[in-house]
């Protein structure tokens, strides 16, 4: 069985080669701005802005690095005018994964803090996985495509 690099017979090299450093420098800036800016919002550390009213667990920090880290390359290999709704729904869904329920106030208008935290709470890392699983399809669709202007 072939791995995906060798069925799509390209590499990192090789789209490195291929992007101009203008889109490598966007792709390096969406994943540190995506970082820091969600991190921030969603209180993952403590800053002056924004305090968090439910404990962090674990995965919260990793999964957005993750999140982040395929955000940036999505963008730096993506073609130009092309659909970014599978990546943006991966984003919304990762931010909802590790943002604190209680603090997002759309959702405790909507659910009221009770339902959050009885059945929100428990499901938030899975919510965060489905995130980063729809940014890494995302990114693999658009890794085809690279693979197929190669051949042609």
């Amino acid at each position: 069985m072939k791995s995906i690099t060798e069925e799509w017979d390209i590499t990192v090299n090789d789209i490195l080669k291929q992007t101009s450093g203008k889109r490598l420098l966007a792709g390096v800036a969406v994943a540190v701005v995506m970082f820091v800016a969600l991190g921030s919002v969603t209180a993952l550390w403590d800053n002056p802005f924004f305090v968090r009213m439910t404990p962090i667990g674990g995965w919260e920090v990793s999964l957005l690095a993750l999140l982040s880290f395929l955000s940036g390359l999505y963008v730096m290999i993506r073609r130009p005018f092309c659909s970014n709704k599978k990546v943006s729904a991966g984003g919304v869904l990762g931010f909802l994964g590790v943002a604190c329920p209680v603090c997002n106030k759309i959702l405790l208008l909507i659910f009221g803090s009770e339902l959050l935290l009885s059945y929100y709470e428990p499901v938030r890392i899975y919510i965060a996985i489905i995130g980063v699983l729809i940014a890494l399809w995302a990114l693999s669709t658009e890794w085809r495509y690279y693979a197929d202007v190669e051949k042609a």
